[in-house]
């Protein structure tokens, strides 16, 4: 069973995860065929769905279906869209034309052939943070992992992994997802291990460090959406998510406080499926994702940080200091290493979700 995700949290998906997808491609294919010619005037685009559509839809899909005629067809991916990305370039059957994916999903997929090379060429793709720059993946924005807590049931303010790990001082409900992903991490970073210092992640000293904790853990949550809802009721006092899920609660009149101590970051981007017959199309939406002004528009809705620094110049500055990208922030972060978690995530959820049944 795989979890729900904004992003990335989940294991390779099963054989007969894939066997559907494929299924399904080949039927879309099928009942697809007759529309051809009006395919080429219109591309279909993933994203997580949820608050991505909102964000999203107001900064870029809607003003280039404006500027350029060309139709956006928004769907909602799956959480983890390997996968699927795999199923519909081996079927042939272009169901998406650009999909959202992390930087570790990208090196799967790109280790595979299954991702079209970008058209790099212009002075706003040059413009790009290093990090989101990749010859078949454009980054689009940058979140964040990180604690928050409710400030009006918490006597005394946590501020790291340690103060999260320590019970008597800072007692309450907790929650965690229930994924390896930063969870190791943290328990890492509890036990001492510098921010700097984490990779290759010490497994072994992870997980004994989690064995203090499981009993202590009130809700092992399974979306990122379900973070803010913990929040929001109250539910728990403290939890680790994305600082966007957070965002949202607090948005939305929580008492919570992010903590930015000891917060990693990570990146999501656009991919476009190899072989699509929209390439061009997808190329060119592509590009027109990375001009700044068009990356300021989803910050209002959605809490995280541009890859274009000059999208900064359109941000309110009360709004600019939730994001991650943020330069206060983004200084005091450490990069999730997504090489070593595409080499490792498949064992790691293993023997992760074999822990929890302990």
């Amino acid at each position: 069973m795989t979890t729900t995700d904004d992003r990335d949290m989940t294991p390779k998906a099963t054989r007969r995860d894939f066997l559907a997808t494929a299924a399904l491609a080949t039927a879309a294919a099928t009942m697809g065929g007759a529309s051809s010619a009006l395919a080429a005037e219109k591309i279909t685009v993933a994203d997580p769905g949820g608050i991505y559509g909102t964000g999203f839809g107001a900064a870029f899909y809607k003003p280039f279906q404006a500027e350029t005629g060309i139709e956006i067809v928004n769907v909602a991916r799956e959480a983890e869209p390997t996968s699927q990305i795999k199923a519909i370039v081996e079927a042939k059957s272009y169901v998406w034309d650009v999909v959202s994916v992390t930087l570790s999903s990208r090196k799967l997929l790109s280790d595979q052939g299954l991702l079209e090379p970008l058209d790099w060429s212009g002075p706003e793709m040059d413009a790009l943070i290093p990090a989101a720059r990749q010859p078949d993946w454009m980054g689009t924005n940058v979140f964040a992992s990180l604690l928050a807590y409710r400030k009006d049931t918490m006597k005394t303010a946590p501020n790291s992994w340690a103060d999260f790990f320590d019970v008597k001082k800072f007692p309450g409900r907790r929650a965690l997802p229930k994924s390896p992903i930063i969870v190791l991490e943290g328990a890492l970073l509890a036990d001492g291990v510098p921010l700097d210092k984490l990779y290759p992640l010490d497994v072994d000293r992870a997980f004994r460090k989690l064995d203090e904790i499981q009993p202590h853990v009130s809700v092992w949550w399974a979306s990122f959406g379900q973070t803010t809802q913990l929040l929001q009721s109250g539910e728990v006092d403290m939890l680790y998510s994305s600082n966007a899920r957070i965002q949202a609660a607090i948005d939305s009149g929580a008492p919570v406080q992010l903590i930015w101590n000891q917060a990693l970051y990570g990146l999501e981007g656009w991919a476009i499926p190899k072989g699509s017959p929209r390439a061009a199309l997808a190329k060119r939406f592509i590009k027109y994702c990375a001009n700044g002004t068009r990356q300021a528009a989803y910050t209002s809705a959605l809490a995280y940080g541009p890859t274009n620094p000059a999208a900064f110049d359109k941000i309110a500055p009360e709004r600019a200091k939730f994001l991650p990208t943020a330069p206060e922030n983004f200084k005091g972060m450490a990069q999730i290493n997504d090489d070593w978690w595409g080499a490792n995530k498949d064992k790691m959820f293993d023997r992760f979700n074999a822990w929890l049944l302990r």
